[in-house]
């Protein structure tokens, strides 16, 4: 079967060039639309890290000079203590369970901080997001351990001082973070102290379409209370109705503290998005524009091998009245343009592969751009596509032609 099927396409080689050459570029573009697909796809669903559900972010600002109630000459010392008290009074409500002060650090957050970090003689080869927090921080956001560490085992590693690294800190020189737990870190550009690794945690991702970077992370527990200016809160579940209204409402009366007061409470809903509107819009416009492209793919070869059965009509006829089955030419003509695709797949990934290799196509995380598996996998995902396209512009007109009288169709021809 398969010899008959070359030397037919050898025979008519002049067409099925140019048929090849047209399935050679749809494949590698269909390609880089299904390799797009599979990098949001698989980013989207990768476990976040954190969770942002019930969590709310609360605005705290201090009162100028202009302000009748503001507060002259406060003290460093006072100013803190300002700040514990807040932080206090805001853990005492009924809903809260528990509350946060840092810098740079919440979900969904544009803003960074960095600092110099070294383990022995090797330090991160990309920026690494130092995450300054006060310790129940991960009990708020529900960090966890590479190795199972709860957030509120994390939350006492803080406390004594240690830090937390995310288990990919180290990636390129081939350490785990879990392989260097209990070990001291250089930070800070300071060598004559050594801070103790408390745990390695799941990766940290920096929003819900996939890494900023390699998401790599630090986090420590160092004055975040004296200077942080993110202030978030978990609420209890099933206390979260209403929960905005209610802190307002207390507002000026519980949080009034020295010269700071309350200016709103978001949720994280809403926090996560008006940061990721861009993403999204970017994201959204880019899959109708993949999708549009998609449609005219499959037009375009479906209307090629429909076309190109159409004109088989009195060949499919001949080949009845000399005693072909219907099956047969129906798996003839199938098989001839799978042939002709399966070969032209080879040759597209080739061009695939220098894609990746150049770096063209889409970032994913962890792999960058080609792994053997990614790229196996999308233009399997290609082929079947491309062949279904292939199997529907040959099956329609095909099965129309075998029903028509070889007398018939031979007469028109």
């Amino acid at each position: 079967m398969f010899k008959k099927l070359f030397t037919q396409i050898k025979n008519e080689w002049r067409s099925n060039l140019w048929l090849a050459l047209e399935m050679l570029i749809v494949s590698v573009v269909l390609w880089f639309v299904v390799d797009y697909f599979y990098v949001t796809i698989y980013n989207y669903n990768l476990p976040r890290g954190f969770d942002t559900s019930n969590c709310y972010r609360i605005g705290v600002a201090q009162l100028t000079d202009k302000s009748p109630e503001y507060i002259p000459n406060r003290s460093d010392d006072e100013i803190l203590q300002d700040r514990e008290t807040l932080l206090s009074r805001i853990r005492m409500r009924p809903e809260v369970e528990f509350v946060s002060v840092s810098n740079n650090s919440h979900p969904y957050n544009g803003s960074n901080s960095g600092t110099s970090i070294r383990y022995d003689t090797l330090y991160p080869r990309n920026f690494a997001v130092h995450r300054n927090v006060t310790p129940d921080f991960v009990q708020v956001f529900r960090y966890e351990g590479a190795r199972g560490e709860t957030p509120a085992q994390l939350a006492e590693m803080l406390n004594r001082g240690e830090v937390l690294i995310s288990d990919n800190l180290f990636m390129y020189d081939g350490v785990k973070g879990v392989d260097i737990v209990g070990k001291g870190l250089y930070l800070y550009g300071d060598t004559s102290r050594t801070y103790r690794i408390g745990a390695s945690l799941n990766e940290v991702q920096y929003n819900d379409y996939g890494g900023w970077g390699d998401d790599l992370t630090l986090v420590t527990s160092r004055d975040a209370l004296g200077y942080g200016h993110e202030w978030c809160v978990r609420v209890k579940e099933g206390y979260d109705k209403d929960f905005i209204k209610n802190f307002m409402d207390d507002a000026d009366r519980l949080y009034r503290v020295g010269n700071f007061y309350i200016t709103d409470v978001k949720s994280f809903d809403q926090i996560r998005d008006n940061y990721q509107r861009s993403y999204t819009n970017q994201i959204r416009n880019f899959c109708v524009g993949m999708g549009f492209l998609l449609l005219n793919i499959f037009l375009g070869l479906l209307g090629t091998f429909w076309f190109r059965t159409q004109q088989r009509v009195s060949e499919i006829a001949i080949r009845m009245v000399n005693g072909a089955t219907r099956s047969s030419i129906f798996g003839r003509l199938i098989g001839e343009g799978l042939l002709i695709l399966t070969v032209v797949t080879v040759v597209a990934i080739g061009f695939d592969i220098l894609i990746s290799y150049l770096e063209l196509n889409q970032w994913l995380n962890g792999n960058k751009y080609l792994s053997w598996g990614r790229t196996s996998l999308c233009v399997l995902i290609s082929y079947v596509l491309m062949a279904i396209m292939i199997s529907v512009g040959i099956a329609f007109p095909a099965y129309r032609a075998m029903h028509i009288q070889p007398t018939e169709a031979l007469h028109d021809e």
